[in-house]
């Protein structure tokens, strides 16, 4: 049954195309929508992404490229959304084709700017999908080294645990390996947190911190992502799973962090806008810090490091002195 089973990736960015690489290891063929239809005829004739990890060369006999999100629907028993959150809504809203029967997995790392829920949960809401049909790819894992082919750990997290078994079968390989979790919500508030963490850390470089404190920094986040993840939904888990704190340490750490490197920019004086237009890639931790901050507002959690991002990113103030002042929160 499962070697039958049809996967299609939504999305052109960076995750997008390291899915299809990791796919494409494992399956004869996948279904592909990108909404750039340039993009698809340079992918046709040249092989590989031009705007996106241009390194990676796919077999194209194994892509059925499609600017259809209905045609990627209608192709595939399993779908991996991987397109930014401040898209998604958008391209949701050209769906004709039902959901109904398919299995939604997410690989987008932020809550749904539209109705404040993390992906699971808006498809959930919005489209009825059963919860054992709704699934989670999460860990530390940046597409940058997935095309580098250097050897990256993947969390699949589904309520149906054979769901989350098939897909981490198809997207594990030489360089990709995967462990299955029934923690749905823990991990995709955490691949949201840690996001808002990167951005500080990018701030706290930005400004002339030391390592001495990004060590400090991070050490906080984890915590204040465990106080948060638990008033959101209590369960047994441990934080320091590489779901979680793996997941926040390369997204604070690396030099392929987006919202690392938007952090910086903030830090080194930016403005917000300024920042962005300059980022050819979404930093994604922007909508999370608004989210999580009024999300915050009714739990309640003791969150210094997600306040002081969404001041500096949404309120106008300085990241010199909102920092001076965290730098006594921490410990």
């Amino acid at each position: 049954m499962a070697e039958n089973l049809k996967f299609a990736v939504i999305g052109g960015g960076s995750w997008a195309t390291a899915i299809a690489k990791m796919l494409c290891v494992n399956l004869d063929e996948i279904a592909w929508y990108m909404r750039n239809e340039d993009a698809i005829e340079h992918v046709k004739i040249h092989h590989h992404n031009p705007n996106y990890l241009s390194s990676v060369e796919f077999d194209i006999k194994k892509l059925i490229l499609t600017s259809d999100i209905n045609e990627a629907v209608a192709y595939a028993d399993y779908i991996i959304f991987a397109i930014p959150s401040a898209f998604l809504n958008g391209e949701l809203e050209k769906l004709t084709e039902s959901l109904d029967g398919k299995v939604i997995f997410s690989a987008i790392k932020v809550i749904v700017p539209e109705t404040s829920l993390i992906v699971g949960e808006h498809f959930i809401k919005i489209y009825n999908i059963p919860f054992e049909n709704i699934g989670v790819i999460t860990g530390p894992c940046h597409a940058e080294e997935v095309a580098l082919e250097r050897l990256s750990y993947l969390t699949i997290a589904c309520g149906d645990a054979n769901k989350a078994k098939i897909v981490a079968e198809n997207l594990s390989g030489n360089y990709i390996k995967t462990k299955i979790s029934d923690d749905i919500i823990g991990t995709e508030y955490a691949a949201m947190l840690k996001n808002i963490y990167a951005i500080a850390a990018g701030i706290a470089h930005g400004l002339g911190y030391g390592d001495n404190f990004q060590s400090v920094l991070m050490s906080n986040g984890i915590r204040e992502m465990k106080k948060f993840i638990k008033k959101v939904h209590k369960m047994k888990r441990n934080i320091n799973d590489s779901a979680y704190l793996g997941d926040l340490l390369v997204t604070g750490y690396s030099i392929f962090s987006r919202n690392r490197m938007f952090g910086n920019m903030i830090g080194k004086g930016y403005t917000v806008k300024s920042a962005m237009m300059e980022m050819s890639m979404v930093a994604e931790g922007y909508y999370a810090a608004k989210s999580a901050y009024k999300l915050n507002l009714d739990y309640g959690a003791q969150t210094p490091i997600i306040d002081a991002v969404y001041s500096i990113l949404y309120e106008g103030k300085s990241a010199k002195a909102v920092f001076k002042k965290l730098t006594d929160k921490l410990d």
